[in-house]
């Protein structure tokens, strides 16, 4: 051990962490490490929300987001810090029901932006997890 700490990650435009791609847990919990503020504990939240609904969950970092899916490079969620809210993408949100209220130019996609102090529908995120990782995922 050199007694030096891990230099802190670079905060991207809107405060999105960056930070190395990689696949698992470690990294995905690094990126959540470095969320600023408010944003950290929504990560938190999410990603526990994620690994509770879905056991055997595969995780990984790519284009500075965490990323969720069933196999390697086979997605169904990924979130991002944004200025003033975290963003989710349920890559196949089109089929979810009922549908999450943010819409995209991509037909599949839909959004569910979380804002500090408000909070966001727990048992509906869980369900549209498990909706979202049932279907066939995004490969990227």
């Amino acid at each position: 051990m050199t007694g030096k700490e891990p230099a802190k990650a670079k905060l991207l435009s809107g405060g999105n962490p960056q930070i190395a791609k990689g696949y698992g847990d470690a990294v995905v919990q690094s990126y959540i490490d470095a969320m600023p503020g408010w944003k950290q504990d929504v990560g938190r939240r999410l990603d526990a929300l994620v690994t509770d609904a879905v056991p055997g969950v595969v995780k990984a970092v790519k284009w500075n987001s965490p990323f969720y899916g069933m196999e390697k490079d086979i997605w169904f969620l990924g979130f991002h810090c944004m200025t003033k809210y975290v963003k989710v993408a349920f890559f196949k949100g089109a089929q979810l029901s009922p549908l999450p209220s943010g819409t995209s130019k991509q037909a599949d996609v839909r959004y569910l932006d979380i804002y500090e102090g408000k909070p966001f529908d727990e048992q509906q995120f869980s369900e549209w997890v498990k909706q979202a990782s049932a279907l066939p995922g995004e490969k990227m």
